[in-house]
């Protein structure tokens, strides 16, 4: 499933992401949705101003570091609908909430969970929302 950024409607619009979060899973969505660049907060003020400069000529710009950490992080094992389920249980909703919030069964929601937990090869589901959570897939 690909996203759609806020400035499909708007082709010239370029967009620059300036983050406190240093995780390769928000950069590959954010690469995923189009953004021109996505730096650190804690850029230099020079290294910043060139950023900005450079997404506005047209260019891109990622944080080197990030871009090497996320070079060598795994893609999300997860399928979009695991992704939302785990995200509803992380959220504190059980099992047959989440059945309801999401429109399937309860079954169905256990199994989403059980394959998430199988796949991030996590101890359990709170396991399985600390791995998904901390490689930007949540």
């Amino acid at each position: 499933m690909r996203a759609t950024g806020p400035h499909t409607g708007l082709p010239d619009c370029r967009i620059l992401i300036l983050t406190a979060l240093a995780n390769p899973g928000h950069l590959k969505r954010a690469m995923e949705i189009g953004v021109s660049g996505f730096i650190l907060k804690d850029t230099p003020r020079r290294e910043l101003l060139d950023a900005v400069r450079t997404v506005a000529a047209g260019g891109r710009v990622l944080d080197p570091e990030l871009a090497f950490t996320a070079l060598r992080t795994p893609d999300c094992p997860l399928t979009d609908r695991e992704i939302d389920v785990l995200r509803c249980f992380a959220a504190g909703a059980d099992p047959r909430e989440i059945a309801i919030q999401l429109s399937l069964t309860y079954g169905t929601v256990r199994n989403y969970l059980a394959s998430s937990v199988a796949k991030l090869q996590a101890r359990n589901r709170v396991d399985a929302i600390r791995i998904a959570t901390a490689s930007g897939w949540l």
